[in-house]
Parts: C-alpha cells; sequence; structure tokens
C-alpha cells in the first residue's frame, strides 16, 4: 500500500469521509434508538407532503425491496403510515406519524447541531454542501474516458 499517492484518489477520498461520517451518524442516531436507514425515510417524509416509494427510496439510497421491508418496520412501530395516492390509486405515499415526527425532529436537532460543529471545525462556509451536488451531476454527466496510450 503506498503511503503516499501521487495525486488524490478523489473516489477513495470521498469513501473514506462518508464511511467516517456515516459511523459517526450511526452512533448519533443509535441514542434515539434510529438507524441511519430509517433516519433518511424519516427525513424524505418529514416535510409532511406523502412521498412515494421510489421518491423515498432514491432520496434514502436504497432499492426497493429493502426499502419496502423497512417501511413495513417502520410503519409496525408506529413511524409512518402509507395511504393511498389521491392522484393514483394504484400507488401509495408515506407519511411521519405523531412518535416519528417527534424521532425526526429529536434526530434532527442532533444531526443538524453535529454537522454545524463538523464544517465550523474544517472552516466550511458552505462550501462543501455547493460543491458536492455539483460533482455528482458533473460525473453522472461525463462519460468516464480512458487513458490514451503511447504510439508504439
Amino acid at each position: 500500500m503506498p503511503s503516499e499517492p501521487s495525486s488524490p484518489d478523489l473516489a477513495h477520498l470521498l469513501s473514506h469521509a462518508e464511511r467516517c461520517l456515516g459511523r459517526r451518524l450511526a452512533a448519533m442516531l443509535a441514542e434515539e434508538d434510529c438507524s441511519v436507514d430509517e433516519w433518511r425515510v424519516l427525513s424524505a417524509v418529514a416535510d409532511g407532503q406523502g412521498h412515494s416509494m421510489s421518491e423515498i427510496a432514491d432520496h434514502a439510497l436504497m432499492p426497493a425491496p429493502t426499502l419496502t421491508k423497512l417501511v413495513d418496520r417502520m410503519v409496525a412501530g408506529n413511524l409512518v403510515y402509507r395511504r393511498p395516492d389521491p392522484d393514483d390509486r394504484r400507488r401509495v405515499l408515506l407519511y411521519l406519524t405523531a412518535r416519528g415526527r417527534i424521532l425526526h425532529q429529536r434526530a434532527a436537532h442532533r444531526v443538524r447541531s453535529d454537522q454545524t460543529r463538523l464544517l465550523d471545525a474544517i472552516g466550511d462556509q458552505g462550501e462543501l454542501a455547493r460543491l458536492l451536488p455539483l460533482l455528482a451531476a458533473t460525473v453522472d454527466g461525463l462519460p468516464a474516458v480512458a487513458p490514451s496510450r503511447p504510439q508504439s
């Protein structure tokens, strides 16, 4: 394993930061008896507008079958409830229960406070939150380019 790469490996740096942040988030949420996946679902539906399972799966970064099992557990735990979509009765929309709203509010306070501390510690003034979505959109929009081979 090289001690100093010649240039930063952006994918590795981002993965490492995400893992560190994910562990920190999981530990913080565990104090509220909430998993990271549950937090993402709660956050997706916290606006009270009702969201489809596909919207939530995108937000929660989860495959639909895994999300369905998680939502079933959250319904059983009285954190969320399903209602038919009034515009398309084939779809269901997910909403927070009163218990889910309280959990989301407590956890959101912890998450916001911790993120503020972290960003202050690195001197970030909002650049990271602006640049990461830009990076993701750029990566999604640019084709991968293979390095050119030297001519022999």
